[in-house]
């Protein structure tokens, strides 16, 4: 069973806020602490930073979540 938008959201704040100003995560962190099988989740775990307001970088560069391809980093 997935997890629900709530529990997504209060796991990826955490990191971020962890994580603090300036500094970023990779979204698989967030799934792995969520989920033994956390690759299923990467999709809902996009969809939800970017609802949340985090955010997506590649490379440096600001891009949407759910559409970028590729690794992205997430932060505050």
């Amino acid at each position: 069973m997935l997890p629900s938008d709530t529990e997504i959201a209060q796991v990826l704040q955490r990191f971020a806020q962890d994580r603090g100003a300036g500094r970023s995560f990779c979204p698989s962190e967030a799934a792995r602490a969520l989920a033994e099988d956390w690759r299923p989740l990467m999709p809902e775990i996009r969809r939800v930073a970017g609802q949340i307001g985090l955010q997506a970088t590649q490379k440096g560069v600001a891009v949407d979540p759910v559409t970028a391809r590729g690794p992205i980093r997430l932060s505050l």
